[in-house]
């Protein structure tokens, strides 16, 4: 009886252990999306406090996602070698800081350097984030807890703006960074506290010519995409970033190739299931963001709808993405994630299409409902294709399959911005005074349905995880 009494005691515990990882994750992963919009809403007071154009002020966003883009493989491995708990609190640590210096600052200079320490912090909470929770929860759970993260996600693009609008209104714009503090202070303490660190690939040395080159190739496509529109795409900074980027690849594979303890283990990409989701992640992204980034200008520019409307009718994306979230993850513990992934981007496809045969006459309903279902679509799509990535790669790989993902993210969204910002310049180089913008946001719109059907056989043609991997990934497993 008391061997009985004591064993479920040992197991109330590490259940409760497994949910205050979760809290302890929940918030980092809430943070950054939060940050991210909340400085959305304040450019254009940043522009006129710091009398800069909207170029300029742009990149208080720009540099932080180049940042966080470029350097999430390398906090990744370092997670791997020195332990995901240490990464993830010293992220923290870093994004408050910087969040202090950022809303001390007196010139557009400065505010651009602290965002690009910020970035480095919130790199630190994307790439531990995952491989913690990856490693304290089964296999037969991390669906759901995936899916909850997505939820922390969308719930920060939520709030964001609504919450930046009061912030900078009420307290200025300062005080959009300044609310990090507490936060961060406070989460730190609770993950030095709660969290345990797991099994590290120790006696290994960091690859840091495998880091530069990485860091090198995604930094110079990300810039490419991101300006080659103002920049021109047959200019001789477009073509020059493209080929460097093309260039330091090259390198990066040969590199990593030949190392004995690589950055990234290209071996992982021999997994069909890796692989697969990999790129159907950055397909999913891509097309997601086609529409992220048209429908303020089709809503305010050819519906003539108010900001406030507008605003209200964007919500449909991350409000459905929480709600349908938890829900797929849960259900890909039981069937799998290949249906599940393939259909919500079936599903994103459809209502990106269906955006593409919207009118102004047909008024603001249609598009909040088709919004809704590419919300709808997302979320069934991403927590089942993160299970997939995380259950696919060893445990002392975790950290190296977060990172990665959360690469696929970023670049997608930055690809997905770049390819809507093209057609739109292409086709209706006027702007909103072009009779043409409803034509080019229409194709954009297509453009971005095609790509997620491409995305469907992509997510289609997985594997499922060998079970030698899926085994060694389960804690419950390596516990034994």
């Amino acid at each position: 009886m008391a061997v009985g009494s004591s064993s479920r005691i040992t197991t109330t515990v590490k259940d409760n252990y497994r949910w205050y990882v979760l809290v302890t994750v929940f918030v980092g992963t809430f943070m950054a999306p939060l940050d991210s919009s909340i400085v959305n809403i304040a450019l254009p007071t940043l522009a006129k406090y710091f009398s800069v154009g909207i170029t300029t002020v742009g990149w208080v966003v720009m540099a932080y996602l180049l940042t966080t883009s470029s350097l999430l493989l390398s906090a990744g491995r370092l997670g791997d070698m020195k332990g995901h708990k240490r990464i993830y609190i010293a992220g923290f640590i870093i994004f408050t800081a910087a969040s202090v210096l950022a809303g001390l600052s007196t010139t557009i200079g400065q505010l651009i350097f602290f965002r690009v320490l910020q970035a480095v912090g919130g790199t630190c909470l994307l790439a531990a984030g995952p491989a913690i929770l990856t490693d304290a929860f089964p296999a037969s759970e991390r669906g759901k807890v995936l899916g909850l993260v997505a939820v922390s996600v969308a719930l920060g693009l939520t709030v964001g703006p609504f919450l930046g609008g009061i912030i900078v209104s009420q307290f200025g714009w300062r005080w959009i960074f300044f609310v990090n503090v507490p936060v961060g202070i406070l989460t730190s303490v609770l993950a030095a506290l709660v969290l345990k660190e797991g099994k590290l690939d120790l006696g290994k040395r960091f690859d840091f010519l495998g880091a530069a080159t990485v860091f090198g190739a995604l930094l110079s496509v990300l810039l490419a995409l991101s300006v080659g529109n103002k920049w021109g795409w047959g200019s001789e900074w477009t073509i020059g970033f493209l080929s460097s980027a093309a260039v330091l690849t090259a390198a990066f594979i040969a590199i990593e190739n030949k190392a004995g303890e690589p950055m990234l283990d290209l071996s992982l990409f021999k997994s069909r299931l890796f692989s697969a989701a990999n790129v159907s992640a950055l397909i999913n992204y891509v097309a997601l963001f086609v529409v992220i980034f048209l429908i303020p200008f089709y809503l305010l520019d050819v519906f003539k709808a108010t900001p406030q409307k507008t605003g209200i009718v964007l919500t449909a994306v991350p409000l459905i993405t929480a709600v349908v979230a938890p829900i797929s993850g849960s259900l890909s513990d039981k069937i799998g994630s290949r249906f599940l992934s393939s259909f919500g981007l079936a599903v994103s496809g459809l209502a990106l299409f269906g955006l593409s045969r919207t009118s102004p006459s047909g008024g603001l309903i249609p598009i909040a409902i088709l919004l809704g279902f590419v919300g709808m679509g997302s979320g069934m799509f991403q927590s089942p294709n993160s299970n997939a990535i995380m259950s696919s790669v060893p445990r002392h790989r975790f950290g190296i399959a977060a990172s990665m993902q959360a690469t696929m993210r970023n670049v997608g969204m930055v690809l997905g911005v770049a390819l809507a910002g093209a057609i739109v310049a292409t086709f209706a180089p006027k702007g909103d005074t072009d009779p043409r913008l409803i034509f080019a946001i229409h194709l954009a719109f297509l453009v971005g349905a095609a790509i997620s059907a491409v995305g469907v056989v992509t997510s289609l043609v997985r594997g499922a995880p060998p079970e030698s991997i899926a085994s060694t990934s389960d804690p419950t497993s390596a516990a034994s």
